[in-house]
């Protein structure tokens, strides 16, 4: 049964045995998270999460943003809503989601619950990043195409992977847990733009720990869930639009975490309108063009990572982050795109809004619909006097191992991110604990920090003003 070997495979990843560039990238993946998840904790979807679910039982993990602990299942909901509330968190190519949002609430919750070393956190971590991005390998992109967020479907195997190795859970057990996440996983992209996508990943983040804890209490499950005729891959996908055999070639062998390896961001916005940016500042900077002087924008992407970001009239602050016109827009008058800059107030900014008529967005005529190669642009920016520039972009800067960000820019933003809510001293303490994270002999000492260095006079950013 396909579960049952998914989890003995799982189980053979050893903190030994993992080459050192994966074990660098996960702990760049999971500074990165820690950062976003601060600066996401104040959002509004938080806080009507945090409302809703409460009071909360109390127990020993952390409200990131917080100075209480709650229980585990608690902390992994809000913090899991905290880490994409921003829609700043890390992507992978393999999974067609963000790797890590879904797992990091989830183990750190079980972590601090079990004392837990930094090495046993670090181990999980890259057992579910592995299993997760597999299995996306095995449904991908007919799984996204059709309308599942994978992030929260495929990011709920990742949670229960990950806390399923932290528990050291036996293989029969560990695959126990992998299916009860099968029955769990969900999410739909037609809630992108809106605060549901964020909660899909509190919610799978707190079901994949859920799958783990019920696996180790003796809960039983169908191993065969993958692959029976009513199982994960034919239900979700449908016959002939999944490929089993990719769960396992490979596996470990690269570790995903190598190739294609994590793609961080460095705008706080839909990973699919990052190319068109890119392409876009590149021309504004290199000509020194000033943006009363441009007529028109044109941008060409690949029709799949059109299709959620094609909104030339966002309603809200969320919605903007998937509209590929307004952050085209932002970034042709401002050089930049800013956290400020998604909120309800930000969006209906009088001159975004003329500049964003002169913004016509297209599918590339050139994409193939069969392909992964689907992270590309062409920019074409008319001026008044008739001069035209153009950019193309391969794939956004940050999006794999060929295409890094800048030295030291994912510290920088962690240190922006964190900032927002913790002291300078605590900030600077928590990047140094989680990028030699391997030498932590208790990971509650990183959430001890946390809590203890809260600004009480943090502001809490409404989107709804």
């Amino acid at each position: 049964m396909l579960l049952v070997q998914l989890a003995e495979r799982a189980k053979q990843i050893q903190l030994e045995n993992i080459p050192a560039e994966a074990l660098t990238n996960a702990k760049m993946a999971l500074l990165d998270t820690v950062g976003v998840t601060l600066a996401g904790s104040r959002e509004d979807c938080v806080n009507f999460v945090r409302k809703a679910t409460g009071p909360f039982a109390p127990g020993g993990s952390t409200f990131f943003g917080d100075t209480i602990a709650v229980s585990p299942l608690d902390a992994a909901l809000i913090n899991g809503t905290a880490a994409h509330a921003l829609d700043f968190d890390d992507c992978s190519n393999t999974m067609g989601g963000h790797p890590s949002a879904p797992i990091v609430p989830a183990l750190n919750a079980l972590a601090e619950r079990q004392k837990a070393s930094g090495a046993g956190f670090l181990e999980a971590y890259v057992t579910g990043f592995e299993v997760e991005t597999k299995i996306g390998r095995a449904v991908n992109f007919a799984h996204y195409e059709k309308g599942w967020h994978p992030t929260s479907t495929l990011g709920t195997f990742g949670a229960a992977a990950a806390c399923a190795r932290l528990l050291d859970l036996p293989a029969d057990r560990f695959a126990v847990a992998l299916s009860l996440a099968a029955s769990m996983a969900s999410g739909l992209k037609a809630n992108f733009g809106t605060m549901a996508k964020p909660y899909h990943v509190g919610h799978c983040s707190r079901n994949g720990l859920l799958a783990a804890l019920l696996a180790a209490e003796g809960m039983t499950a169908n191993p065969g869930v993958l692959e029976e005729s009513q199982g994960f891959f034919n239900v979700y996908n449908g016959p002939g639009t999944f490929d089993a055999d990719k769960l396992f070639a490979g596996f470990a062998a690269p570790f995903d975490l190598v190739d294609p390896g994590v793609a961080f961001k460095q705008h706080p916005c839909c990973a699919s309108t990052h190319p068109a940016l890119d392409a876009l500042i590149r021309i504004m900077r290199e000509n020194n063009l000033a943006a009363d002087r441009v007529k028109s924008v044109r941008s060409w992407t690949h029709p799949r990572r059109l299709k959620h970001t094609n909104r030339p009239d966002p309603q809200s602050g969320l919605d903007a982050k998937f509209s590929v016109q307004y952050v085209l827009a932002r970034a042709a008058l401002e050089g930049i795109v800013r956290l400020e800059h998604f909120s309800d107030a930000a969006i209906n900014d009088s001159a975004v809004r003329s500049f964003m008529a002169r913004i016509d967005a297209s599918p590339h005529p050139d994409a193939i619909l069969d392909t992964t190669e689907h992270f590309f642009a062409d920019v074409r920016v008319t001026m008044h006097d008739g001069e035209v520039f153009d950019a193309h972009v391969d794939r956004p800067l940050g999006r794999d191992r060929q295409h890094p960000l800048p030295p030291m820019a994912l510290e920088q933003k962690f240190r922006d991110c964190a900032g927002l809510i913790l002291d300078g001293e605590t900030v600077l303490a928590i990047e140094n604990a989680f990028l030699h994270i391997e030498d932590q002999k208790d990971i509650s000492s990183i959430s001890q920090l946390m809590r203890d260095g809260v600004l009480h006079d943090a502001p809490l950013r409404a989107l709804s003003n």
